[in-house]
């Protein structure tokens, strides 16, 4: 029997160039040179002006002066020979830039030992768009369900959670063992394992972190010695033994890797007095341009009936795509300008004196609602950019924070509060370390009243162990 049903819905469907727009949107400066870079390569229609261009009518004027010199000028010079030779070989007028020194980055090291892997050649984009959303110090923090979505939609082949599951444990195994942990208790449990499981310590301690992580953390060390029936001196080797553990995958600081990085910021913020000036650390939009014999190969053809179709069509689309991508990096520059812009007016002092205490709370809906764009665009052109200023380079993500109200009611960022907690246990006596709950009393006395429960968050964000294990350090 037949039937015609008559519905009603509404589609949202998103352009392939749109899609497109947002990956250009999350390049930083280096990516997007590279993207440029290919996208010149490929599309013969797209052309960038070098940077001896701009100086070609000043060359030439020189140029046309060294005509009229002759033997007269020259003979009797009173310019000695060696500043001649020397500016021979190296132009006064261009001095020769240092050049950055290229630092292998960790994620890079992980890609190279992937390629080393008995994996079929498709996984390898799997394995490393992982990588590429590994922290700096070596955890995943986005769910696995985000992260097979965002994967999906870039390759435009839907990803189970479960395939990325299977591809984080193989980077697990890499070295070092544990990039891709989720968690600081999943990471020390990996080490664990790795030991001698045999050993008695060894055992207590995985157990300790697989069935009381909880206690451990609050640090009640009564109730552990009770349910795990130990001693006062078993508890303590099994203490030391967690305390002389890695806490963090990569340490940035420390690791070899990250020894002396190279950073090419995104964005320039200048104090120039009263007012902070900013700029594009690079600007490249206005290098691109189309090819003018290009566009004269596409209106020849128009007019041209002898042409074949499908060359008019190949010349045309070439075009159309040098074209759109233009746009598409002048968009994305004149955004970001805007939404740096926007977080510099909200972050003022904390730009014009560099201090972290004058840091304001700040979310990324409140830079869309003044920027009047979407918070996802915010967040593709705030994502891994960093700012030089005054007082250093700033990842701007470390600039959205969320706020805590002061006894004075005062909204103060909680990066502030984290500021404080650092410096108060950089100070502490090593032999008695402050618990949390003493940082609670401590904070109050200068103004911040905060739980318990938020200190012992803030810490953790830190990677600052509770007072017990600090002790077991000393």
């Amino acid at each position: 029997m037949l039937k015609q049903v008559q519905t009603q819905k509404q589609q949202h469907t998103i352009l392939p160039q749109q899609i497109e727009l947002l990956n250009l949107f999350h390049l930083n400066t280096l990516e997007l040179q590279q993207r440029i870079q290919d996208e010149l390569n490929e599309n013969p229609a797209l052309e960038e002006l070098s940077s001896g261009d701009d100086d070609a009518s000043d060359k030439f004027s020189k140029e046309t002066v060294q005509d009229f010199q002759n033997w007269e000028e020259y003979g009797y010079d009173d310019i000695p020979d060696y500043k001649t030779e020397y500016n021979n070989y190296i132009n006064t007028e261009k001095v020769p830039e240092k050049p950055i020194a290229e630092i292998t980055d960790f994620r890079e090291e992980l890609k190279r030992q992937c390629r080393y892997l008995e994996v079929p050649e498709e996984k390898l984009p799997m394995l490393d768009f992982l990588i590429d959303s590994i922290n700096e110090n070596g955890f995943l923090e986005q769910d696995l369900d985000e992260l097979a979505s965002e994967i999906s939609f870039k390759r435009k082949t839907w990803v189970e959670p479960e395939e990325l599951e299977e591809s984080l444990q193989l980077i697990r195994k890499l070295e070092p063992i544990g990039a891709g942990c989720r968690t600081v208790q999943e990471y020390m449990l990996l080490q664990l394992k790795n030991m001698n499981t045999k050993q008695p310590d060894v055992r207590t301690a995985i157990r300790l972190l697989e069935d009381h992580f909880h206690d451990l953390r609050t640090a009640n060390l009564d109730k552990l010695k009770k349910q795990l029936g130990l001693e006062d001196d078993e508890i303590r080797i099994v203490l030391n033994l967690l305390a002389h553990l890695s806490t963090r995958p990569f340490n940035p600081e420390t690791s070899a890797m990250q020894a002396n990085p190279s950073i090419l910021p995104d964005f320039v913020v200048l104090d120039e007095g009263d007012t902070l000036e900013l700029a594009l650390y690079r600007q490249r939009s206005s290098n691109l341009h189309i090819s003018q014999s290009w566009m004269e190969m596409v209106q020849h053809s128009a007019q041209n009936a002898s042409i074949d179709k499908a060359a008019k069509q190949y010349l045309r689309s070439k075009l159309s795509s040098a074209q759109w991508f233009i746009n598409a990096i002048q968009q994305r520059e004149s955004n970001m300008l805007k939404i740096m812009q926007a977080i510099v007016d909200m972050q003022y002092e904390y730009f014009k004196y560099g201090d972290i205490l004058l840091l304001r709370p700040m979310k990324l809906k409140d830079i869309a609602d003044r920027v009047k764009v979407d918070i996802s665009t915010v967040s593709r052109l705030t994502c891994n950019k960093y700012a030089e200023t005054p007082f250093g380079t700033i990842l701007l993500k470390d600039l959205f924070t969320e706020g805590i109200v002061n006894q004075e009611g005062n909204n103060i960022s909680n990066k502030v509060i984290q500021n404080i907690i650092s410096e108060v246990i950089q100070t502490e006596d090593k032999k008695t370390p402050y618990t949390d709950r003493q940082l609670v009393t401590i904070l109050a006395e200068k103004g911040y009243t905060i739980a318990r429960r938020t200190v012992a968050k803030y810490r953790e964000l830190m990677n600052i162990p509770v007072a017990q294990v600090r002790g077991l350090w000393n």
